[in-house]
């Protein structure tokens, strides 16, 4: 229509083109320190210049007779090396990252050698030798990156067109010819992605509390980085009360979150997903066991949030807990199992971690025998092997409750000593990190139910944690019913990592939830709005697997308390969307009643207002007005004075002629008497 001819013909269409898929590097910040990327105020801008081998970066840094210079750089030379000779100079404004492909052959980690560092259990008073990964370096590939402060803006490009418009665009105006400058117009970028918040969370904490105390219209600079942990209960609890002190739990625990160098790029397959996937698919298998009510010790599966951060999730529940702000306390705990990254497998190990300095876990028996295999019916076996008593935990929860309690407890992963996974927290660690393949021409509902070998794998070790806990928690009888189910685990691989759009997850949550469903590729970075897609799709994923449909209407689904018998203190009720009718396009909704809850996972140090703590996690992210990038041409510096000095001289002439011809209107304008007319 007419609008839209209009707004295609605009001026500004017709100057730039707008880069739509990109991701930003922000600002995160901690009780000492900024990191991330930031813009000047009003965006940089640059001349394009495409590095896609290190020679390229010398006419960045020295040659270019153009500065400054914005550079789209090759996904495999997005590295520390290149990265600090460009952070020493003026003549780089900004950079776009394109994505390598295949993924980076010699691994890509922006996440910290020693990932959460000082934050777990090890310190100069317990297990000194153990502290700063002085053992073992558990991340070796991990280049730092993340946690770099950067002064210039560093954007991804994840759209292969666009990548491919501004090498376009670099052939046709900015390639140098026979190692002199090219000619003008120049190709050019802008970034804009300003921050609000500077230096650390405890000046920018302080800023917003005084801004909430003296203004008006209080303007928050940053956020802190929170959400919700899930958890649920094999057997119902009174939530609303304390829990027995005698009764004994088994916590199972793994983290939902992720986190790579751009700002909700987490995609987490092996860092986070195989392993709450497992974790999701172990619960099932022990809900579907005939004898469970039977069992004397009760389980409670964890699934916690922002452990990326200095454990966010684990340091809040151990804080509740402690400050009986929870209904299970510490001493209810009577052993610990994680799972850690469990995909990477070489051959059939699994590996158990302990502490060495609690050597509480002597009372935890996972193996039959020592060394021996747990067989599972899928048809491999799986073997648990002990880790040597010399090496420390691996990051993970765990650490966090050992840190108030000596809690005996196991951490299971697929690595004896540093991690398999060569892309821990960055963007490539993907469904191909993990080996997830499917065949050709497959439409969205095959793929989601087709099984894959990963799915395979995981379920085997799925069923070996499910008849451990069985056992742990006093069941007596034969375990080879207990199977965890890999049709269950390849959906959710495919759900949580390729389409969290798909017909399984529109029938498990509630009809207004919907919209989290989008059709891009599931992240699950911890984020300062919550709860998060991940955080949500665990608890309904948690309660269709767990839960039992109950025969309520939608009002009583929704309304328990008003409801005979729903004891609402045991159970939590949902009214979900239900799968669509084969013979039309309408839903059949039902109610799901499960002991399926969410708690906080804010860090103790914003409740306190400690902001400077180094008990707890202090990260926030920092705010923005607007975050995009463009490109466009601009002119050469002579062309542009020029413009300007004609524009300024018509200014002047058409002044002055403006003030000759109206001091002269009356001569100029004035209407010539007719020769016929009689005067009077």
């Amino acid at each position: 229509g007419f609008f839209s001819s209009c707004e295609g013909n605009s001026v500004e269409r017709k100057i730039y083109i707008p880069l739509n898929k990109t991701a930003p590097c922000v600002r995160l910040l901690n009780a000492t320190h900024q990191i991330g990327c930031q813009s000047s105020i009003s965006g940089d801008t640059g001349v394009i210049h495409v590095v896609e081998k290190e020679e390229d970066l010398n006419w960045v840094l020295a040659d270019g007779p153009h500065p400054p210079y914005m550079i789209l750089l090759d996904g495999n030379l997005f590295n520390r090396l290149v990265m600090q000779q460009l952070k020493g100079t003026s003549r780089v404004s900004g950079l776009a990252v394109s994505i390598a492909k295949p993924n980076p052959p010699q691994g890509f980690s922006p996440g910290l050698k020693c990932p959460n560092d000082g934050f777990g259990v090890y310190s100069k008073d317990y297990g000194p030798q153990y502290a700063h990964c002085n053992r073992t370096v558990w991340n070796p590939v991990g280049s730092g990156l993340s946690y770099e402060d950067f002064d210039f803006p560093i954007f991804l490009l994840e759209d292969a067109n666009e990548t491919q418009v501004i090498k376009q665009c670099y052939q046709d105006h900015n390639v140098p010819t026979d190692g002199s400058g090219p000619e003008y117009p120049l190709c050019a970028m802008q970034l804009f992605s300003h921050m609000h918040a500077v230096t650390s969370t405890v000046t920018c904490m302080r800023r917003n509390s005084i801004q909430n105390t003296f203004s008006i219209n209080p303007e928050t600079v940053c956020d802190p980085l929170l959400d919700y942990n899930v958890w649920s209960t094999l057997h119902p609890i009174n939530s609303s009360e304390k829990v027995d002190p005698k009764k004994e739990f088994i916590m199972v625990a793994t983290r939902i979150d992720s986190h790579s160098f751009f700002w909700n790029i987490a995609p987490g397959a092996e860092s986070a997903v195989s392993s709450f996937v497992t974790h999701l698919a172990a619960a099932e298998a022990l809900h579907k066991a005939s004898d469970v009510h039977l069992l004397q010790r009760n389980i409670m599966f964890t699934f916690f949030q922002g452990e990326t951060f200095d454990y966010i999730g684990s340091s809040r529940m151990v804080y509740d807990m402690e400050k009986d702000k929870f209904p299970l306390r510490l001493e209810n705990i009577h052993s610990f199992v994680e799972l850690n990254q469990v995909a990477l497998r070489n051959g059939s190990i699994l590996w158990m971690h302990t502490d060495p300095v609690s050597r509480l876990n002597k009372k935890l028996h996972i193996q039959n025998k020592k060394g021996g295999t747990v067989n599972s019916s899928v048809g491999a076996n799986v073997t648990l092997q002990e880790v040597g008593f010399s090496q420390s935990l691996p990051p993970s929860s765990f650490q966090r409750f050992l840190r108030a309690r000596h809690i005996p407890g196991v951490v299971l992963t697929d690595h004896q000593a540093s991690f398999q996974n060569r892309y821990y927290q960055s963007m490539y660690d993907t469904p191909e990190n993990i080996r997830m393949q499917y065949p050709e021409g497959l439409s969205p509902e095959e793929t989601l139910e087709y099984v894959t070998d990963t799915a395979k794998s995981l379920a085997e070790v799925a069923t070996v944690v499910a008849r451990a806990l069985y056992r742990l928690a006093g069941g007596a009888n034969d375990t080879s019913a207990i199977q965890a189910d890999p049709k269950t685990i390849t959906q959710m691989l495919y759900g949580f990592l390729i389409k969290m759009n798909n017909s399984w997850f529109q029938s498990i949550i509630k009809p207004d939830l919907k919209g989290i469903l989008g059709d891009d590729v599931p992240q699950h970075y911890v984020a300062v709005s919550s709860p998060v897609n991940t955080t949500y799709l665990v608890q309904y994923v948690l309660a269709n697997l767990t839960g039992t449909v109950v025969n309520l209407t939608k009002e009583e689904c929704l309304n328990p308390e008003k409801t005979p018998n729903a004891e609402k203190e045991m159970y939590d009720y949902a009214w979900v969307q239900g799968s669509l009718d084969p013979n039309s396009t309408s839903r059949v909704p039902y109610c799901v009643r499960s002991t399926v809850r969410l708690s906080k996972a804010l860090s103790p140090a914003f409740e306190l207002r400690e902001w400077g703590s180094t008990e707890y996690s202090t990260w926030t992210e920092s705010r923005w007005k607007e975050i995009r990038a463009r490109i466009f041409l601009v002119a050469s510096k002579e062309l542009e004075i020029i413009t300007l000095v004609v524009g300024i001289a018509i200014l002047v002439f058409s002044l002055v002629a403006t003030h000759f011809i109206n001091a002269k209107a009356d001569v100029l304008f004035s209407i010539p008497r007719d020769p016929g007319a009689v005067a009077y």
